[in-house]
């Protein structure tokens, strides 16, 4: 199943990609300029890459969590896809993409952090959901 993980922000869109779910690979990001442009651009993307299902990410458990779900369901509609959109705990993911960068190259706002957020994001999903990784 070809599938695009989301890593939702309001400056950056991250977003990974899995044709088998052995393998994930970020790609980039989408700079957010306005929620039309930024959706139509992950709409493209979903096209594009022949998405199959999108996972985004969500903070579970916080305060925000109602929040953030009303807003990635709102993003979802304008992004408007037709196939399965699953919801993965996001917590944390950006620390461990920044640490995982850490010493590798210099931090730039260029969306790779967000990218490889959301590559995260994709791999926790298919470990819950038994999926070979």
């Amino acid at each position: 199943m070809k599938i695009i993980a989301i890593d939702l922000g309001l400056k950056r869109i991250g977003l990974a990609y899995s044709a088998d779910i052995n393998f994930v690979t970020p790609l980039n990001a989408v700079e957010r300029r306005n929620r039309n442009q930024a959706s139509a651009e992950v709409k493209a993307l979903l096209i594009e890459w022949g998405a199959e299902a999108v996972v985004i990410g969500i903070p579970m458990g916080g305060n925000s969590e109602d929040e953030m779900r009303r807003r990635v369901e709102h993003f979802m509609k304008l992004v408007d896809f037709d196939g399965p959109v699953y919801h993965q705990d996001e917590s944390h993911s950006s620390l461990e993409a920044q640490d995982s960068m850490k010493g590798k190259m210099k931090q730039k706002k260029d969306g790779r952090i967000d990218s490889l957020a959301a590559k995260i994001i994709l791999e926790r999903w298919i470990v819950k959901n038994n999926k070979i990784l």
